[in-house]
């Protein structure tokens, strides 16, 4: 218990609700020719809202928007600095605190401002205090010799030794905290807490302090490690998941709507990822579905489902054997012990006419013949959806390649016709329609495979089939030889337009009935 009874900022800390509702599920008209690569490109500014949020004015969204997309923005690591910088200049004019320190409250609070100003102005000692901002004992810091001084870390007693300390007062000489720092920062990869060297002190150290101790290397390695905890504190911004990639995504989507929203983006580098999960573009599957689906095609769940699809035990000595043959006469090797395999009853009494199986009333054996069944039918049933991922999973690896043969293939067409750069960018719109439609159709397979049957399933399945062909049908000519692609241009654009549109078509309606609560699952989302 705090000061008059009040409890912890740590006990008031509750992380709010983030981002704004999503856009409507109502489908709306739009332009055929808009690609899937405009999705998220917003222009206009946005404002910050209570907690260093954003506040979205819908008068920017210039461009309709399908069912299937989410409003997002992307920020560079310069846009992420400058709304840093302005929250601090705002509070900092508040509570009327150096920005430094101002910059430590924030983090402390999770960029709630609301929050800090409110306990602050009610509380402001214990708010330093738990914050690592707590009572100052010396003046302004600065570095500077002091008569008489031994260095706790070093030992070092030279006269003209600079030293530093916070104002927490507890001095070591320069190098040492130097040191002291750059390991934290480079080595630990530590920035927004890093505290006083000392032992007993929990004192956080500004940026204002470490600027003036560090150098340059070091300095910059500090910004970046603030600007990611940045993003790491904040729910409504995730980092895209690309090797190397810098920038961020600012995503109104709530955490509780992932079950009817697949909030798929795209950063500047081009990267498409689900800013729920930060997976690969997976529509329409929500996250939970994809999820499920990865966990049971990696472990050895259907291993055991196929063994219990194909093998049995001895009903006498509990011996695991598998069916060789199309008989049903079966003999234990371990124990020769004879046995139908329909009935699992002693082959004795089966006589001659074994296809009888006069066992089948009773319960053990129906038991026995229904779980072979069951399980036969659950094995056939996944494969069946497990395949068909499989393939266009397959086809998704090999984009990288698929590129680089489109790139050839632009090449040649290029020195083997009149036609110019430009005009053979059509092989590459192409190629980017196969890898987006594959891209879809790998997801719809694990999507059907947890859907209950129903009238709604069976207009899925022909949007699903509708899709696949329009797709098998591009490929087929995308693979024609160099020298007949200049004479079928147009119709690999028109196909090219199909496949888009019969993807477009899949997304809007399932994208629709995701966010209507349309779909059954077999499944709890």
């Amino acid at each position: 218990m705090t000061e008059h009874g009040s409890p912890s900022l740590q006990d008031m800390d509750s992380e709010d609700d983030f981002m704004s509702d999503s856009p409507s599920g109502d489908e709306i008209d739009f332009d055929e020719g808009t690609q899937d690569s405009d999705i998220g490109s917003i222009e206009g500014d946005f404002d910050q809202d209570h907690d260093g949020g954003f506040a979205y004015d819908k008068d920017i969204f210039t461009n309709p928007q399908k069912p299937y997309e989410v409003d997002y923005k992307v920020l560079s690591p310069q846009d992420i600095q400058a709304l840093q910088d302005r929250q601090f200049q705002e509070v900092s004019s508040i509570i009327e605190l150096p920005p430094e320190q101002t910059a430590i409250l924030l983090r402390y609070m999770r960029w709630n401002k609301e929050k800090l100003i409110e306990s602050y102005m009610d509380f402001p000692e214990r708010v330093l205090e738990e914050a690592g901002l707590g009572a100052s004992f010396a003046e302004t810091p600065h570095t500077k010799t002091v008569p008489g001084f031994t260095c706790e870390i070093c030992y070092e007693d030279d006269p003209e030794l600079r030293t530093y300390a916070m104002r927490c007062g507890h001095r070591y000489c320069v190098d040492c905290y130097s040191h002291y720092l750059g390991q934290k920062v480079k080595e630990e990869g530590e920035a927004a807490r890093i505290e006083c060297p000392s032992d007993d002190c929990h004192r956080i150290v500004d940026s204002k302090s470490l600027r003036l101790l560090v150098d340059q290397t070091v300095w910059d390695r500090y910004q970046v490690l603030l600007t990611r905890t940045y993003v790491d504190d904040k729910a409504n911004l995730k980092w895209c998941p690309a090797p190397e990639c810098e920038y961020a995504i600012d995503c109104p989507v709530k955490k509780r709507d992932l079950s009817r929203i697949v909030p798929t983006v795209r950063c500047s580098h081009d990267h498409s990822f689900c800013f729920g999960c930060t997976l690969a573009d997976h529509r329409p599957a929500p996250c939970s579905l994809v999820k499920k689906w990865l966990k049971k095609c990696e472990d050895d769940s259907e291993t055991s489902n196929w063994i219990s699809a194909n093998t049995k035990e001895c009903p006498k000595c509990q011996s695991t054997i598998e069916k060789n043959g199309g008989c049903n006469h079966m003999t234990c090797r371990k124990c020769k012990h004879e046995f139908c395999w329909m009935c699992m009853g002693p082959w004795s009494e089966h006589g001659t006419s074994w296809y009888n199986c006069n066992r089948f009333e009773e319960q053990s054996g129906a038991d026995a013949r229904d779980a072979q069944a069951r399980s036969r039918h659950s094995l056939e049933r996944y494969l069946h959806y497990y395949n068909r991922y499989a393939n266009h999973e397959q086809s998704a690896k090999l984009d990288k390649d698929l590129w680089l043969k489109t790139e050839k293939k632009m090449t040649s067409l290029q020195s083997q016709s009149n036609m110019s750069w430009i005009e053979v960018q059509f092989l590459d719109t192409a190629a980017k329609a196969l890898q987006a439609c594959r891209q879809t159709l790998k997801w719809t397979y694990a999507f059907a495979y947890y859907l209950e049957r129903n009238n709604m399933t069976v207009i899925f399945e022909d949007n699903q089939k509708d899709l696949e062909m329009a797709v098998e049908n591009l490929s087929q000519m995308f693979e024609k030889p160099v020298n007949e692609l200049a004479g079928l241009k147009v119709e690999i654009l028109d196909k090219t337009t199909y496949c888009n549109r019969r993807r477009e078509i899949l997304l809007t309606d399932t994208a629709n009935n995701l966010q209507k609560g349309e779909w059954s699952f077999n499944v709890t989302l």
